[in-house]
This record gives structure tokens, sequence and C-alpha cells, in this order.
């Protein structure tokens, strides 16, 4: 099928199911969004990560589903979705996501182009497969999305990840910073102890810890610890006998509030996860700690500082460390804390 004329009205593109890859796909947003100015563009997520879609520009409807663990209710879902696809009569579709139950409700929903990556055995259900790049392993997931668009005549772009706030987030998560003691023009360095993919991206708690406690040594530094529910312990564990200018907000705020804190943070140190992926998007100064993944793939795009100590068995992209966790216990909290330092260094230059 030949696509480079296709002049498309509406448009519905099946946004990744992860914070991170989420983060990393939005630059097809904007391509599309370039490459085809009058056409209807609906988004479609999986579950919360849509949040982060709420203020997009490049987007005129954002899609949300549930994905959900009873069988009847799963039933009922994807009769919805279908019936949606349906009603949206859209003419072209795009998977960003690679599993055979999206391109199977595209093919039922009857989307007129379905274009995706041809693997998981779902070639048959898409009039417009592309082959997954023979460079995918060596090349940033942000190029990989970008290089789907090839077939719509639609190079790939220097664009790079983007989240939109407005004013009032910004405002009201200030304020809630406020409130657990934050003093306005001080210093915030946010700290990402989780990685929702596994323990293996994990620095370990206590060297987080020792961090929080040699950065507050400085009276102007505050710092914010952020998690989700399923980390929210080990974070109050580390928190626990702090100092007050250690906030912990695991559990606390959702997405959107998340993205809002990222964006007034000075420095932001995260294990590979996607609030690393959120702070890239918003150009907040960061430092990402990398040992079982492979920064040349999941990375933060095209700014941020990686810790990367390579050992001998990495990247392995194991959830959980089968043998001593070498990759991330190499990297030494002086490190850690010498190059925070360094990252707020350049931040207070590029001021003045």
């Amino acid at each position: 099928m030949d696509l480079k004329s296709l002049q498309p009205e509406k448009i519905i593109v099946r946004m990744p199911n992860w914070v991170g890859d989420l983060v990393m796909a939005t630059p097809v947003l904007t391509d599309l969004r370039k490459h085809f100015p009058k056409a209807e563009m609906t988004a479609m997520c999986r579950g919360v990560v849509g949040e982060l879609l709420e203020k997009d520009k490049d987007i005129d409807e954002l899609y949300h589903f549930t994905k959900h663990n009873e069988s009847f209710q799963r039933r009922v879902q994807r009769r919805n979705v279908i019936e949606k696809l349906h009603k949206g009569d859209y003419d072209l579709g795009v998977l960003l996501t690679n599993s055979f139950s999206s391109a199977w409700l595209f093919w039922q929903g009857n989307v007129k182009v379905r274009l995706g990556y041809s693997c998981h055995w779902r070639r048959f259900l898409l009039n417009a497969p592309v082959h997954l790049p023979k460079s995918k392993s060596n090349q940033h997931h942000v190029v990989t999305y970008k290089q789907l668009l090839d077939p719509l005549g639609i190079s790939v772009s220097d664009t790079k990840p983007r989240l939109f706030l407005s004013k009032e987030e910004i405002d009201e998560s200030k304020e809630l910073l406020y409130q657990r003691g934050y003093v306005k023009g001080k210093t915030l360095i946010g700290m990402n102890p989780g990685a929702a993919y596994g323990s293996a991206k994990c620095w370990p708690p206590e060297r987080f810890r020792e961090a929080a406690q040699k950065l507050v040594e400085d009276p102007d530094v505050f710092v914010v610890f952020f998690g989700d529910d399923k980390i929210a312990e080990v974070v109050k564990d580390i928190c626990r006998g702090l100092d007050p200018r250690v906030m912990n907000l695991a559990g606390i705020t959702s997405l959107r509030e998340l993205a809002s804190i990222i964006n007034d943070c000075s420095v932001l140190l995260t294990n590979d996860s996607g609030p690393m992926h959120i702070a890239s998007a918003l150009g907040t100064p960061l430092v990402a700690l990398f040992g079982s993944t492979d920064e040349n793939q999941t990375g933060p795009y095209d700014q941020g500082t990686v810790i990367n100590k390579k050992a001998e068995c990495s990247p392995c992209f194991k959830r959980e460390c089968p043998i001593d966790f070498r990759c991330m216990k190499e990297i030494s909290v002086e490190e850690v804390v010498h190059l925070v330092k360094e990252q707020l260094h350049e931040k207070n230059v590029s001021k003045t």
C-alpha cells in the first residue's frame, strides 16, 4: 500500500502503555500534526498514562480505556473500544504498541489504514505493516517510533519528546511544595528511587538516603522524593529521621502533579524510569542511573547526565538481578552527589 499520497481526515494513534514509552513517543504526534495539519487526531491510551497528554496541543481528542483483570469486564471493555473505533470512522490508525491485541482492536474497529510494526504474529491484521528496523537494538526508542512514519512520507525528524503543562498546574504544584515546608527561591532537588519495570533498574534505597543527607548539608537545598504506591513504603523508610527539608510525596501525586513538580526541580536524580523521561521532556536537568538497561535505547533524549558503570553482565534487561547487582552497586554516593551539584552549578551559570 502506497501511503505517501494519503490525506486522512481522521487519525487515531495508539500510544504506548508505559509512562516513559509514552513520553518517548510524543514526537510522533508532533510530526503527524505537521504533516497533516487539517486532520482530526485522537490519541488512544490505556490507563492513567494518558493523563500526560491532557493538555497536548497536537491532538484534538484524548481517548482513555482501562485494562480489566476480570474476564467479563475485559469483554465489555473490548466491545466498548471497538464501538468507539467504529464510530470514529478513522482513515488512519498508527500503532505505537507492538502487541497483537492492539492491532486486533484496530482491525475489529474497521480503522481503514492500520500502520504498525509487523511483529508478534499480527502482520495479517495490518494493511500497512512495517518491518522492525534492523538497527532497533542500537538506537534510541524515540528514533524507532519515528521510523514507523516513513511509509507516510514523514522522514525521521529532530523533534524531541515534549509535555504541556498549564500555568495553573505549575502554580498548584508550588503550593503543594509550600504546604510541605518548601521555601520559595530555595534549590529543589527531586529524587526518584523507583522504576516500574523492576528492582534491577534501581539504585539501592540506602544510597538515595545517603545522597539526600549529603545534599541537605547545604541549608539552601530541599529534596523531594517521588514514587508510586508500590514504592511508597520504601520511600517512607528512606525519609525516616531525615532533615525536614527532605519531603516525601511518594504515592500522593497524580501523574500531572508529578510532572508539574518535576518541572519545579532544579535537578532530578533518578533511575531509568518514567519520571526520568518526564524530566527530559520538560527540560529539567537530571542525573540518570543506569545498569541493567541501555541508555542508548532508553536514556534521557538529548539532555541529562547518565552514570553507567558498564558492568560485564550489562545490559541484561532483567527485572531482578540474578547475581550480585554489581552494575548499580558500583555507582558511589560521592559520584552521584558530585554530578548533581555539577548540574546545579551549570543551571545557575546558564541563568547569569
